[in-house]
């Protein structure tokens, strides 16, 4: 007969797999809303945010894998491919972000993009509490760092969202490009940590 403690640790395994399973599937539906949003308003920030979707949707198989096998080993080989996606993330951020800038990009208003955003951000919030609790109940770094990925991308739904908002309002085109600069900041304390600090 199964252990409570096993039992207590099958539940939360299930509870991480459904948690990452959920991100995968909203950023695959996410990433055709993103594409019809951003080639209607001709929105950079957008076609950025899809971009951002696919690191996700890697950094959410990462997990599974993880999670679907055991041993140290596979726990740093894991932790080191989410690192690799936050480095993606930043990299990107802060080519978008630039360009953004030095073009002076202006994009259309997006009633969808704005509608999208502004969900996705609640989601992603929600998704990384889950991940951050249920990470932390396991004792898993991956889960738990990943869920951090997946806050980013609320964040970075939510300086989408602001963005596209202050556009359609006031114009304040450079609102995206400032706020993605600040998450790639956040993003490259992220990879220092994996590859550089103590776990």
């Amino acid at each position: 007969m199964a252990s409570l403690h096993d039992t207590a640790r099958r539940t939360l395994l299930r509870r991480g797999f459904a948690l990452e399973y959920a991100t995968l599937s909203w950023n695959v539906i996410g990433i055709l809303v993103l594409a019809v949003a951003a080639a209607s308003a001709r929105s950079v920030a957008l076609a950025g945010f899809c971009l951002d979707s696919l690191i996700e949707i890697g950094a959410s198989a990462v997990v599974v894998w993880e999670l679907s096998g055991t041993g140290k080993a596979r726990q740093k080989r894991a932790l080191r491919l989410v690192g690799v996606g936050f480095a993606l993330l930043a990299f990107y951020l802060v080519a978008q972000s630039t360009w953004v800038l030095a073009v002076g990009f202006r994009p259309h208003p997006s009633p969808l993009g704005i509608g999208w955003t502004a969900v996705t951000a609640a989601v992603m919030f929600a998704l990384a509490t889950g991940k951050a609790r249920t990470g932390a109940a396991l004792d898993n770094p991956v889960l738990k760092t990943e869920g951090r990925v997946t806050l980013i991308d609320g964040l970075l739904a939510a300086a989408v969202l602001a963005g596209l908002v202050f556009n359609s309002l006031a114009g304040l085109w450079w609102a995206d490009p400032l706020a993605g600069y600040v998450l790639a900041f956040y993003a490259v304390r992220e990879v220092k940590e994996i590859f550089f600090g103590r776990r």
